[in-house]
């Protein structure tokens, strides 16, 4: 197969006009010309060329969320997923009791790495609690919080079949530094859900943490002389989550974050909701009701629950806030592919990598997607 004559977004993060030769779903040739005798040939020309969208922070989609434990739900949101070109993601848990937490990671095995048609790729799992802080829970139900427990993460790392990929934990909370300090060898180690200052935050960094779970939200802000989790993520280089969907960050803070922390560290996430791509009305989360009101998503407290808007469409809120269009497209694609440590197979239109490759036009929508080598 050829996708020939697009607007390439190349892995130096530069759009070229070139041709992508794929042979048995790998990228085997990105150059000018291309052979005239193959017969599969997508035409992009005018349009652009760039890798599949990669979430590593979704709970949800069409009624169905991943905490459900259902293969029924894990295939309703690939299915999403991939309709909207995001070709591989993360499935996203709730705080939970951990016999419920080890159901979800004992389904979710067989759908590791495997293909599965017209399915986004399930490439791990990001545990999101429960090993939070009470007082920054958000929509996170308290009664299931508990400390961190680094024997329960392996648990639950062994019962997904060694595909717990990210895992969240309030580093102010006691046992946390030195559970940091053990998960870091197993898993990438987020902060979220705290209440933690500068210098616990930049401890937590110094033992192995390198990432912060939805930047700005369930944590304190950055002040000038109390910089928080934010102050010691930027100084210490961590990958940071933006919720771009017009809810839970302003327009202006999310072209700020991008000044603050550059080309390579914002991952772009959806943090979708079971409501994502539904109506208004009331649906479940983690033992909560959420009320969906537009684009909003609430508990009965009235804290923000998650959003209802795909990656998709949070990467074409970006670029209308004025971030560039190559800043979004890293920011939705190899950024968070190399947060958690996937990228050497997917994330970016590189020689080798598997061709999961999205033709868009010049309005970014979505015009033709190519998963694993083959058209969906």
């Amino acid at each position: 197969m050829i996708i020939a004559g697009g607007i390439v977004f190349c892995d130096d993060g530069v759009f070229r006009k070139l041709n992508i030769e794929i042979e048995n779903g790998i990228i085997t040739a990105i150059k000018e010309s291309c052979h005239n005798s193959v017969r599969d040939i997508v035409d992009a020309r005018d349009r652009y060329v760039v890798p599949g969208l990669v979430d590593i922070h979704t709970h949800g989609a069409m009624g169905a969320d991943f905490s459900d434990g259902t293969k029924e739900a894990t295939q309703e949101i690939a299915r999403y997923l991939l309709s909207c070109g995001v070709t591989s993601f993360l499935g996203t848990t709730m705080t939970l009791p951990e016999r419920q937490l080890l159901e979800i990671c004992k389904t979710a095995r067989p759908f590791i790495n495997a293909d599965c048609p017209n399915q986004a790729v399930l490439r791990g799992i990001h545990l999101e609690g429960p090993f939070i802080g009470q007082e920054k829970r958000g929509a996170q139900n308290a009664a299931y919080i508990i400390g961190p427990d680094h024997s329960m993460l392996m648990r639950l790392h062994e019962a997904s079949g060694m595909a717990v990929m990210l895992a969240v934990v309030a580093p102010e909370v006691d046992g946390a530094i030195g559970f940091i300090q053990e998960a870091a060898s197993v898993c990438t180690v987020s902060l979220a859900h705290s209440s933690a200052d500068y210098e616990t935050a930049n401890e937590a960094f110094s033992k192995g943490a390198n990432h912060v779970t939805h930047l700005f939200n369930g944590m304190d802000p950055l002040n000038h002389r109390e910089p928080g989790i934010i102050g010691a993520a930027f100084d210490r280089g961590a990958y940071v989550e933006l919720i771009a969907d017009g809810i839970h960050i302003h327009p202006s803070v999310v072209r700020a974050a991008f000044k603050l922390f550059g080309d390579d560290r914002v991952c772009l996430i959806s943090d979708s909701l079971r409501a994502c791509g539904l109506a208004d009305g009331e649906y479940g989360l983690g033992g909560q009701m959420v009320t969906v009101a537009g684009r909003s998503a609430t508990i009965d407290n009235g804290s923000l629950a998650g959003s209802v808007t795909n990656l998709a469409d949070c990467m074409r809120n970006a670029i209308e806030y004025g971030v560039p269009v190559s800043t979004a497209l890293k920011a939705a694609t190899i950024n968070p592919a190399k947060s958690v440590g996937i990228d050497k197979e997917i994330g970016s239109l590189t020689l080798g990598k598997r061709a999961d490759i999205l033709v868009l036009e010049q309005d970014l929508q979505l015009k033709n997607i190519i998963h694993g080598g083959v058209p969906v």
